[in-house]
């Protein structure tokens, strides 16, 4: 590389604004705007996430890679909208050949939920009445965990049960854990010290603050979002490959 292109490479590198990372208000008011404003309704955008999440299971967990004969996952899905979107994730990954099996801590009173709920049933996929507190009988029937059970509007300072239960399960299981955009327990602004402990985080229309120390496989989601609300958050989302509706950061 001559001087003129190397010191014309090395300009555009320093331009490069690091990506944002949102704090819960953020993020809320980011939704709030692309339902108000640009007129996205709360169906569209859960479908558009919960397919994007089950696409980065499979490229973090492909079929031919899982240890077990048969494909299956465990997908535990909260009442409000994180739940939906493991629901949406379920169902897409049941079309991708895996084999998941839901659990419902808690069934949801929402329109939106049981509908993604029948969606569910109506393709087979079986659900849990209660999740084993033996850890090992989890371990042996799953390839892996998709936690999409509380999310970033969770008051983990005040949980109640079945919720403080289930953590203390999913800190002992050993197959690996996928988290929905804020891993279950965690705070959104800054990163969990003794919650558990995902091997994938998968985030939805950019990065949650607590995502910054993150040392596992970090998916972004967040194709879908107008220019106009990236300039105005100063998000400086990265460059998705090709078509891709998500990228690995």
């Amino acid at each position: 590389m001559d001087k003129m292109n190397q010191s014309s490479a090395e300009a555009e590198a320093e331009t490069i604004e690091p990506l944002r990372y949102l704090s819960k208000g953020e993020a809320a008011a980011i939704e709030t705007e692309l339902m108000r404003d640009y007129r996205f309704g709360q169906q569209q955008l859960i479908e558009i996430w919960g397919q994007a999440c089950a696409l980065a299971i499979t490229k973090a967990f492909p079929l031919r890679s899982l240890a077990k004969k048969q494909p299956t996952v465990l997908v535990i899905c909260g009442p409000d909208q994180n739940g939906s979107i493991g629901l949406v994730c379920a169902r897409h990954l049941r079309m991708y050949e895996y084999e998941p099996t839901i659990y419902h801590p808690q069934r949801s009173s929402q329109s939106l939920h049981q509908d993604f709920t029948v969606q569910c049933e109506k393709m087979d996929i079986p659900s849990l009445s209660y999740l084993p507190t033996e850890v090992q009988l989890i371990n042996d029937a799953y390839n892996l965990v998709i936690d999409a059970m509380m999310g970033p509007d969770a008051d983990c300072a005040n949980l109640r049960e079945p919720y403080p239960g289930i953590l203390v399960t999913l800190k002992q299981i050993k197959i690996p854990i996928a988290s929905v955009d804020v891993p279950s327990g965690w705070d959104v602004e800054e990163p969990s010290q003794d919650g558990i402990n995902p091997e994938v985080l998968i985030s939805l229309t950019a990065p949650k603050k607590c995502a910054i120390s993150f040392s596992g496989k970090h998916f972004l989601a967040g194709r879908f979002l107008p220019y106009d609300i990236q300039k105005k958050y100063d998000l400086n989302l990265p460059e998705y490959p090709g078509t891709d509706c998500l990228i690995e950061l």
